[in-house]
């Protein structure tokens, strides 16, 4: 999302870091932090003289209306005050993030938007998806004169104070101009370490510690508001940094109580964990567009509730995924202790347990020291594996808690740079902000065991409605459920014989035992047990209606750029929340991929190491949760949070997933593909920075030096384009610019690859006539199809299509791969087979 942010900014000439730059590059170019070499630095609270004591989870009941007036402990309660308001230092991070883009990426602006935006409090549901805060009014049309002229939504004075803003029960980190007196005096607070609500669920306000007297004297709102020239300097300090909770990416309106109107929501119509599947994020991120910027044509791949959360560390693999739901917590730590025994070594063993806080029960059961833990798999491509709170842990540093070291690993959001692990030692060490999130989220699990109950249609205002009274339909469908899905998507199973031998299956034994198991899936024996369990009266009770089994790509055949992620894998970022079991899974083979630019079929290998699976999402209310697939693409997307809203998305969005011809297929290759490639929707330009040419210098040789003086302009930067309308976005957004390897013979002849590419590339280009169109344009395109897909660390561009199971799709084996047909076939459903199913699924 972040790499589209340039799009914003003024056409003028600026500095960053130095180097004279141009406006389309501005953001690439001062988004680029090096890694730093010397010594760990210390949080904002270490340096301030807090320790994790210093930083106790709220207890107030505050929330007590949401999550369906669930009734909590106090530990639940302090959990989920976490989940909603600890931002656990962040705003550092965000505010870092607004700097470097000069204006263009500005969480201060989102929760107080300039005059005559469409963001302001009334549209902001609309235009982004965010959830307006209860207890507030619009800002004041001029702006609140105590808050430095900010146009800040009201806090209401019929409501009571929000207690986590409590400076005098929850101090913050008192550090540079926090807690002074300014010259006209004027007190500028410390605050609270939970920040201020600002209006919207999940973010906070926090006084800037670098706003002293100086930024105040140049602070001018008029400008912020209108002056590209102001609020794009690079030196310019905001009063305040914005902080972010969890709590945004996963509070939203409630399926069984929706608000009578998104924009004006009370307490009682939030639920905490459902996911925030109505955000725009390339919105939030990306407020005013130019679509001539080819970083605008990625961010649109993003689908609302949908997220590319390995971007700011990036792997350089564009991937959005959704925002998921939280159900069933107990019954997914359950069947983790059934099949997800993973071995830990080296740093993974770093990470918080359950035993480490509690003394008896079962969740002490899920982990024996020092190695071997038993746990649910939360990202979707099943990587992160080292037990339920390392999970919880992990999300925290992501979204830019302990920054100051986070940002040290790797060059955020262009890359470029080797990455190196994140050391939760060193964090230990160094942050008190990590410690004190160590201590609470053990409290966020016991929330999630309370309160992320499942949210039926029939307990829904009007969902009887969509309900069939048909005993015979509702067999019918159980019945095919039972026979067709339920072997992935329930937490309640037959035992696999023992002559399976599926012994010590995650790690490289791991496919394996799958294929056994598929196969065992697909006996009459298994049937008829699984039928018997189905049948049973309590079948929904305590089921998470999922196995989180690892799926390979080559079953599930859906597209494989989540599968490919790098960032958990052995020296990557998030090394130390991997387990050694995942680092060491086999590949799953051979996948059959699509050439964007005619369609024929090819053979991709798969990467071992943990690459190529897909863990297997809750069917839990899955009326309430469509569009369909990991990452929104199966069908329609509302924007209408009513019951009446939701079955119009779920009654398009099933009949795509059991009907796959009626899937979007690709305006420009039709049916020559099997589904919708996200492609430009007019000419557009992608610069690659000044950083990256110096990079492959480095490393290049006397003949890569040859072929960069021929790129490169006067400024050091390379231009290509114009880039096509109809050009694959993936095509470019997923080049692998960076060598992956660490033998220097192949780091050498990648970069010679590279720079050849990009020399023919930048030749075809310029021996176009100013008067060609697109479809001549993408000819020359066409000419170094052979390098861009070699050079594309995720060659898969159709984003629709895979999970086949129950139609006629998944047994067309003309084209696939042997590792993909040795899975064999599957029956097919009739139309009444599926419409059976169809009414079934409602009801869970």
């Amino acid at each position: 999302m972040l790499r589209a942010l340039g799009s914003t900014w003024p056409n003028r000439g600026l500095r960053c870091l130095q180097p004279r730059v141009r406006t389309a590059s501005i953001f690439l170019v001062c988004l680029v932090v090096a890694a730093c070499d010397g010594n760990a630095v210390d949080d904002e609270a270490t340096r301030a003289g807090l320790t994790e004591k210093n930083l106790p989870q709220a207890d107030e009941p505050y929330f007590k209306d949401m999550d369906n007036g669930v009734k909590l402990t106090a530990d639940e309660e302090r959990g989920r005050n976490m989940w909603l308001v600890w931002s656990g230092g962040n705003d550092r991070f965000w505010d870092w993030m607004g700097k470097p883009t000069l204006g263009g990426f500005d969480l201060l602006k989102i929760i107080a938007p300039p005059p005559g935006s469409d963001m302001d409090r009334a549209q902001r549901w609309k235009t982004l998806g965010l959830v307006n805060e209860p207890c507030f009014d619009p800002a004041l049309p001029d702006g609140d004169p105590s808050r430095f002229g900010l146009r800040l939504d009201m806090r209401r004075s019929d409501c009571a104070a929000d207690p986590f803003a409590n400076a005098q029960k929850y101090p913050g980190a008192k550090i540079g101009s926090r807690g002074t007196t300014f010259q006209d005096g004027s007190v500028f607070p410390v605050g609270s370490y939970f920040g201020e609500p600002t209006g919207i669920v999940g973010l906070r306000l926090f006084t800037n510690p670098d706003f002293d007297e100086k930024a105040k004297a140049a602070w001018d709102i008029k400008k912020y508001y209108s002056d590209p020239a102001y609020y794009s300097n690079p030196n310019l300090i905001r009063p305040y940094r914005v902080g972010m909770s969890c709590g945004l990416c996963h509070v939203g309106p409630s399926p069984i109580h929706p608000p009578a109107d998104p924009v004006h929501p009370q307490w009682a119509d939030l639920n905490s964990t459902v996911g925030a599947q109505y955000m725009w994020v390339d919105r939030l991120f990306l407020a005013t567009p130019n679509k001539q910027n080819f970083m605008y044509q990625l961010v649109r791949t993003y689908r609302p509730g949908a997220m590319d959360t390995s971007l700011v560390s990036t792997d350089n693999i564009n991937n959005p995924r959704t925002m998921n739901a939280i159900y069933s917590l107990q019954a997914r730590l359950e069947m983790g202790k059934r099949i997800g025994h993973e071995k830990l070594s080296g740093g993974e063993q770093n990470n918080k347990q359950f035993n480490d806080f509690v003394s008896s029960g079962w969740l002490t059961e899920l982990y024996k020291k020092p190695d071997e833990v038993w746990t649910p798999h939360i990202l979707k491509d099943g990587s992160d594996s080292v037990g339920g709170l390392g999970a919880l842990n992990r999300v925290y540093i992501n979204i830019g808690l302990f920054s100051e070291e986070w940002l040290r690993h790797f060059n955020a959001v262009v890359g470029g740079k080797p990455i190196t692990p994140f050391e939760i030692a060193i964090a230990e060490k160094h942050s008190a902000y990590w410690r004190a999130t160590e201590q609470g989220t053990v409290n966020t699990a016991k929330f999630f065991l309370a309160a992320a109950k499942p949210d039926h249609l029939a307990d829904a205002p009007g969902g009887g409605a969509y309900l069939s009274s048909d005993s015979s339909v509702m067999g019918h469908g159980r019945e095919i459920f039972a026979t067709t899905c339920a072997r992935c998507h329930s937490s309640k199973a037959p035992t696999p014989p023992e002559s399976l031998g599926l012994v010590d299956c995650n790690g490289p034994n791991y496919m394996a035992c799958f294929k056994k198991w598929w196969g065992w899936t697909q006996t009459d024996d298994f049937k008829h047990q699984m039928r018997t369990i189905v049948d049973a009266p309590d079948f929904l009770q305590g089921n998470y209606l999922s196995t989180d089994a690892r799926i390979p790509a080559t079953l599930l055949r859906t597209n494989v750029c989540s599968p490919l992620a790098t960032n958990a894998i052995e020296g990557n970022i998030w090394n130390d929340f991997s387990s050694s079991s995942y680092k060491s899974l086999p590949s799953v083979g051979s996948v059959t991929l699509q050439d964007p630019f005619d369609g024929h079929a090819w053979s991709y290998p798969m990467k071992a190491g943990g690459r190529g699976y897909t863990r297997v999402p809750s069917l839990t209310s899955i009326w309430s949760t469509a569009p369909f697939l990991l990452n929104n693409t199966v069908g329609p997307f509302t924007g209408d949070p009513s019951v009446k809203g939701r079955m119009d998305s779920f009654n398009a969005s099933i009949e795509q997933m059991l009907w796959p011809q009626k899937r979007l297929h690709d305006p420009l290759l039709q049916d020559k593909v099997n589904g919708w490639i996200d492609r430009t929707d007019q000419r557009s330009f992608l610069l690659v920075p000044s950083f990256y040419v110096d990079q492959i210098r480095k490393v290049a040789g006397p003949v890569g030096e040859k072929l960069i003086d021929k790129l490169v302009d006067a400024d050091g930067f390379l231009r290509l384009g114009p880039i096509p309308q109809g050009m694959p976005v993936n095509l470019l957004a997923n080049l692998q610019l960076l060598a992956e390897s660490k033998s220097p013979t192949d780091i050498t002849d990648h970069y010679v690859k590279l720079l050849n590419f990009l020399v023919q590339l930048k030749a075809d280009l310029l021996s176009v006539p100013a008067t060609s169109d697109n479809a001549q344009l993408r000819e020359h395109f066409a000419n170094v199809r052979d390098d861009l897909m070699s050079l594309n660390k995720c060659p898969d561009f159709v984003v629709n299509r895979g999970h086949y199971f129950g139609t006629a799709q998944f047994n067309e084996t003309s084209g696939l791969t042997e590792d993909e047909k040795a899975f064999g076939t599957e029956p097919v459903l009739s139309d009444d087979d599926k419409h059976a199913l169809i009414e079934f699924l409602k009801t869970l």
